[in-house]
This record gives structure tokens, C-alpha cells and sequence, in this order.
């Protein structure tokens, strides 16, 4: 008998597959794709079986499977890549990942909607140096369920391997407590040492990262900028027939990771993005920007670019304008906000994300504290629209909910 006990639990332990650091990538459009991305640890063959029908971690019975299209050791890991096409939209799909070794835990996601549905996002950066804040902010991905996270770079202080595999291992506590994985679209940031550190560890569709996603048919798309390479010139001209092709779209956010004027006076102006984008914002109408690398907490009114009398910093409110949000806080260590303008909405200094919900007709964004991630509740699959119990939600002077109109 104790043979036989002994001999079950080696049997389940190789059966186990030999990968893990799970991440779920946006690279084209999440309606009807999705990119799967893991470490493969040992083991050859890896194949995602996915479907609609929830099989656990029976692989056989899943209706489909594909192999890998691209891997890459990078950062002391094996990057392993799936990218799911022609998937149905706002559906759920199961997967589990099956090697030579055994079969993984089954995960599943959901695809965005293809039409002018609600959607929400989860948006911020600075995840590097402190780990219980970063792990805090993870926890609260869980919880709130957006369709995606925006993630602004700089999510290790060195970039060195050993960070990056502690990264990826926090980066498991989105995970919902369902097994169900959210989705993230990432930006570069200036401790990222170069482009491939976002490139080969996140599979982005641009190896110069910068690259758009849209939502839904004319609803939400999202820019990917890199304030870390060179402004003018292709990126700059890229970004101008991207906002000239998407002129439909009705809502436009951008993310990058330096922001334009920090609102912390020891980091440098952006004068380059601020000459090359902060127009092609304004005449575009992209509602609003995130911003991160500061380590602080800010909101601006509509503004737009002026040099011009009441201008402050080569920006002046205007009810047309973008509205710029920030700069940080994921982890990295705080700063003071001690560089307001006369376009501040608020700023503040503590651990902190944005959560912000877009519809049809507005979108809400909220700054949301996550040091106290373990007191709040966990919103259903069905509700991610609802406010949290214990939900700590930042409330400056100015209002705790900014909202952009149509």
C-alpha cells in the first residue's frame, strides 16, 4: 500500500508541465486574438489546447491546440510564445499548456468586445525596487478585472535576469483566484536597458515598441509610445498616420513612460515629446495620456499646448484638451509632488494605479491606493463595473472621478 501511495505522487509530480512566469499579451486586436507567453523551463514540445468548453486539465478533450511561434532565451528564461487568431469575441476561453513533461494548471481569459461595449483598464507603472507594494498592485489586478492593463515601463530597477524572474513570479499574483488571466499592453521604460527587454519578454508587435490596439469597431484604441528611443523622425511620423488612419475612433489614450512636465521638480522636462506629441494630441483628440517615472500621483485639467498668456510650462487649459494622468507608483520608491502647475487638477504621494472604465459615452477615471489590497473585495466576473467594498479610492479637492465626456 505504501508503495503504491508513493508511486501516485511521483506520477502526479512528472505529470506536472515544465514551464511557468504565465503572462496573457495584447499585441493585435483582443476581440479576436491573444497572445499566450510563459517560461519554458524543461521539456520539449510545448502545445497550448484551448476551447470554449471548460476540459480541465484533460488536454485531449480541448477542440484546439497550437505550437509555438516564437521562443527566445532572454533574461536567464525561455520565452515561449502562442498567438491565438481568430478567436470570437467577448467569449471565454479555457487553455492549458501541455509539454513532454505533463500538462500545466488550466487558465482561461475572455475576449474583449467587438462593438462600442464597456470596457475597463487598469493603468500605471514603476513597478521596480519595492516588492510588497508591487505584489499589492498585482493582487488588485485580480480583483477589479479590467479587459487590460496599461503597463508604463520600468518594472525592474536593473533589468538584470534574476529581477525580471522575480518580476514575472509576482506578476502571477493577477491571476485570478478562478485561474482567470488579464491581458497587458506594455510600454518601455528608462531602466529598461534597451527595446528588447520589452520586445523578447513580452512579444510586442513593434520591436521598437511603439505600436497602437484598437477596442471594439471605431471605439477605444490605445498608443503605445517610447519616450526611451528617438522622438522626431519615424516614431513621430508613425504616430501622425496612425491618429490620421483612426480618425473614426471615438475614444483615443495614449501611454508612454516619461511624462511630458513631472510633477516632481528633480526629473527633467520632456521637451522632445512635448514639441513632437502634445500637438498631435490636441488636434487629434486624444482624451487622455498616461504617464509614468516620476513616482508620484497626478491629474490634470483638459489642457492643450500654448506659450501663450495664462500658459504655464508650455500648456494652458482648454475644455478641448487632453487630460494627463500619473506619473508612477507601482512599487518604485515614492517621491514628493512638489511641481504642480496652474493646470494641476491634484497630485499627491502614495502606492497607487488608475482604474478606468470607458463607454460610449464617457470615460471615468479613478486613482485608486493599493496598500490596502487584503481588505478589498473581489468583483465577480459578471460585475467589474461595480465599486469594491473597501475599495481605497483616492478623494483630492478637486473630486475623485475624472470624467471625460462625448
Amino acid at each position: 500500500m505504501k508503495k503504491i501511495v508513493v508511486f501516485l505522487f511521483l506520477s502526479s509530480f512528472v505529470l506536472k508541465a515544465a514551464n511557468d512566469k504565465y503572462r496573457l499579451i495584447i499585441r493585435n486586436n483582443p476581440a479576436t486574438t491573444i497572445t499566450i507567453g510563459w517560461n519554458q523551463i524543461s521539456g520539449d514540445n510545448p502545445t497550448v489546447y484551448f476551447g470554449k468548453t471548460d476540459f480541465g486539465t484533460n488536454y485531449t478533450k480541448y477542440k484546439n491546440n497550437q505550437t509555438v511561434d516564437r521562443a527566445i532565451y532572454f533574461k536567464g528564461m525561455h520565452n515561449n510564445f502562442v498567438r491565438l487568431k481568430n478567436l470570437k469575441s467577448n467569449t471565454t476561453y479555457y487553455f492549458v499548456i501541455r509539454d513532454s513533461e505533463g500538462t500545466s494548471e488550466r487558465f482561461w481569459f475572455k475576449t474583449a468586445p467587438k462593438n462600442k461595449e464597456s470596457i475597463s483598464f487598469i493603468a500605471g507603472g514603476d513597478s521596480r525596487n519595492n516588492q510588497v507594494p508591487r505584489q499589492n498592485a498585482n493582487k488588485l489586478v485580480s480583483k477589479l478585472k479590467p479587459t487590460a492593463v496599461l503597463f508604463g515601463g520600468d518594472m525592474t530597477a536593473g533589468d538584470t535576469d534574476s529581477e525580471w524572474q522575480t518580476w514575472f513570479n509576482d506578476w502571477q499574483l493577477t491571476i485570478a483566484s478562478d485561474n482567470r488571466m488579464f491581458s497587458i499592453i506594455v510600454a518601455r521604460g528608462n531602466h529598461e536597458r534597451d527595446d528588447r527587454s520589452i520586445y523578447n519578454l513580452f512579444d510586442t508587435p513593434s520591436e521598437s515598441v511603439y505600436y497602437s490596439i484598437p477596442f471594439g469597431k471605431h471605439f477605444v484604441r490605445i498608443y503605445t509610445l517610447n519616450s526611451e528611443i528617438a522622438i522626431p523622425g519615424s516614431q513621430t511620423n508613425w504616430l501622425k498616420n496612425e491618429l490620421k488612419a483612426n480618425k473614426k475612433d471615438l475614444w483615443k489614450i495614449a501611454q508612454y513612460h516619461k511624462p511630458m512636465r513631472p510633477h516632481v521638480s528633480r526629473k527633467k522636462e520632456g521637451h522632445y515629446h512635448y514639441q513632437h506629441w502634445s500637438n498631435l494630441f490636441y488636434i487629434h483628440n486624444v482624451q487622455l495620456v498616461v504617464e509614468c517615472d516620476s513616482h508620484t500621483v497626478k491629474s490634470t485639467w483638459p489642457i492643450k499646448p500654448s506659450i501663450g498668456v495664462g500658459s504655464d510650462e508650455g500648456f494652458i487649459r482648454d475644455s478641448k484638451g487632453t487630460i494627463y494622468v500619473g506619473e508612477g507608483c507601482w512599487g518604485a520608491p515614492i517621491r514628493k509632488n512638489d511641481d504642480n502647475k496652474e493646470w494641476t487638477r491634484d497630485s499627491g504621494s502614495f502606492n497607487q494605479f488608475k482604474w478606468i472604465f470607458v463607454s460610449k459615452d464617457a470615460i471615468t477615471a479613478r486613482t485608486i491606493k493599493t496598500d490596502n489590497v487584503d481588505e478589498v473585495a473581489e468583483l465577480t466576473n459578471e460585475n467589474q463595473f461595480e465599486i469594491p467594498e473597501n475599495l481605497n479610492i483616492w478623494s483630492p479637492p478637486n473630486g475623485a472621478v475624472i470624467e471625460i465626456k462625448k
